[in-house]
């Protein structure tokens, strides 16, 4: 099956750090990083912990490479210990964040509607966004994947306006393939994926849809990055551990090239 014509959207291939590096050793990391991606065709994205921010910022500078938090809170300031607000960072160079992480919902009580107040005060503060939906392995058993993540991509896009879908990438992150080691098939991705661009054609047009990248998350690694990425509904990954060794994070960017 033909790749969709790259024209109509942008490859991205995003590393999400998770709760790793400490700001020297981030740098490091970022550092190593840049020369192996010189030249890539593709989008290249980190997301980092927010004490990292500054330090890869700096490292990556004149790169190309785009740089972004881990998530953000829905308010712009405020009574809220612990959180770091969109305007935040933004306004220290940061170009995009995360929301709506399998992770986060797992473990810090994120819902779909805190990802969409999440994801609409990103885009208020100019940021791009990288919005996570995905199933568990019951529900993926249940056969409710199609109904689940389209479900979870019309709340999370509520009130975004087909303009403000530029600066929108949808990850698919199938939760029982997430630090497990387990990948969904090329096929199984590329299902999912073409639900998910589906649901945006129905909320706006076939151009918003065609337009619109959407990455696979789950275990993406660079033995099964050049499989995965030619599956015509797959325009990139976000990627977990791989991210974190310079060769295999620029093998997988190498894949997306390709």
């Amino acid at each position: 099956m033909e790749k969709m014509n790259p024209k109509l959207r942008k490859t991205v291939i995003a590393g999400n750090w998770k709760m790793n590096r400490t700001p020297a050793e981030a740098k490091e990391l970022a550092g190593a990083i840049v020369p192996l991606v010189k030249g890539a065709g593709c989008g290249v994205v980190l997301c980092v912990p927010y004490v990292d921010l500054l330090p890869v910022l700096e490292a990556v500078k004149g790169s190309g490479i785009g740089v972004g938090a881990e998530n953000c809170h829905w308010a712009a300031s405020g009574a809220f210990t612990g959180e770091i607000s969109a305007p935040m960072l933004s306004s220290i160079g940061a170009r995009y964040v995360i929301v709506g992480h399998s992770e986060r919902r797992t473990y810090f009580g994120e819902t779909d509607r805190t990802v969409n107040k999440r994801l609409r005060a990103a885009l208020d503060s100019g940021l791009s966004v990288i919005v996570c939906v995905g199933e568990t392995l019951e529900q993926r058993e249940q056969g409710v994947t199609a109904e689940l993540v389209a479900m979870q991509v019309k709340i999370a896009l509520g009130g975004v306006s087909e303009a403000e879908l530029k600066r929108i990438i949808v990850a698919y992150e199938p939760i029982w393939a997430i630090g497990t080691g387990k990948t969904a098939t090329a096929r199984q991705a590329d299902e999912v994926c073409a639900a998910i661009r589906a649901t945006v054609a129905s909320l706006y047009s076939g151009a918003a849809a065609d337009g619109l990248t959407v990455q696979y998350g789950g275990s993406m690694n660079a033995k099964n990055a050049a499989e995965l990425l030619a599956q015509p509904n797959v325009d990139g990954g976000l990627i977990g551990g791989a991210s974190l060794k310079p060769e295999d994070f620029a093998a997988i960017v190498r894949a997306a090239d390709r």
